[in-house]
Formats: structure tokens, C-alpha cells, sequence
């Protein structure tokens, strides 16, 4: 594997048409929802949810890759991240998330993907936590890859934004 590249950006998690992938974090019946899941599922269209209904539910820490229909990617990886103090071990449920979807991608032979911070919205696991796991957790899981090269975490505001950064520059 080559170098994987990690970078953070404040935008749309729907709007990354430079990227092989987009990552859906999604609901366990993988249909439209708020966040992340509403904002994928209202750019890709209604194709989406029919043809995520084959491949749900999904447990905490799964990741399912289906076409991206109506958004400029190539594939949609869909994970279900933990809800924080509910789902329990939270930080292996999150691991999980982007090791598999990271996994996902290098099978379908994609080089880049973009995440959006899983668990940290609606499912209340605290922003800093989650973006630690994630980095971690792609960083380990890389040389295990032969495609993939680049991944993007789309942040919906500057401090979100603010807090990646200071996670890549300190790790």
C-alpha cells in the first residue's frame, strides 16, 4: 500500500465529487434520516433507498457499499456507528466502522473516500473521542490496503474543522 493521505475539511458531505466514495453515517434500516443520512439520501436520490432495503439492518460497527446513484462518487459505504453510552464497547463499535468501510472501499479497488465524523452528531459521541478513534483506526488499518490512498473527513463547522486538524497535527 502507498501512503494513505488523511485530510479534514469543513463542507457537505454530498458534495465531494473528488472523491471515489462518500460514507453514509447511517441508520440501522439505511434509509433517510436526519444529518449525514438525510443529506446523502436527498443528493443520491430515491434509488438509494430502494436499493439499500436488500441490504438492511445493519448492526453497530457494520459497513455495506451499494452505488452512489445521483451523487458524483462511484460508491456510498453506509456504517452504523455506535450511539455514544448506549452501544457498548462504543470505541470498538466506532473502530469498526471506519475499518470496515476502509476495507469496503480497497475491495471495490476505490482510492479515495471521504467520512463524515461517525457517532458524533445525533448519536452524541463526543467530537474529539470519535475523530481520535477514527485516525487511529484508519491509520492501523492502512497497510492492510493496496488501493486506497486518500481520505477525507468532511466537518460541518469550523470548530469541528478546528478539532480535526489539531488531531492530524498532533498524531
Amino acid at each position: 500500500m502507498t501512503e494513505l493521505t488523511i485530510e479534514c475539511i469543513q463542507g457537505n458531505i454530498a458534495d465531494q465529487s473528488d472523491m471515489d466514495a462518500v460514507v453514509n453515517a447511517a441508520n440501522a434500516r439505511l434509509m433517510p434520516g436526519g444529518g449525514v443520512a438525510g443529506a446523502i439520501h436527498a443528493a443520491a436520490g430515491p434509488g438509494l433507498a430502494e436499493e439499500c432495503r436488500s441490504k438492511a439492518p445493519i448492526k453497530p460497527g457494520e459497513a455495506v457499499i451499494t452505488t452512489a446513484h445521483n451523487l458524483p462518487n462511484a460508491h456510498i459505504i453506509h456504517c452504523l456507528g455506535p450511539v455514544f453510552g448506549v452501544d457498548e464497547p462504543s470505541d470498538r463499535l466506532l473502530a469498526d466502522c471506519y475499518r470496515n468501510a476502509l476495507k469496503l472501499a480497497d475491495q471495490a479497488g476505490l482510492e479515495s473516500v471521504a467520512f463524515p465524523a461517525i457517532s458524533a452528531g445525533a448519536f452524541g459521541y463526543p467530537l474529539e473521542d470519535a475523530l481520535v478513534i477514527a485516525v487511529s483506526t484508519l491509520r492501523d488499518t492502512a497497510p492492510e490496503c493496496r488501493r486506497v490512498r486518500k481520505v477525507r473527513f468532511v466537518l460541518f463547522s469550523d470548530d469541528d474543522l478546528q478539532v480535526c486538524q489539531a488531531i492530524l497535527d498532533r498524531t
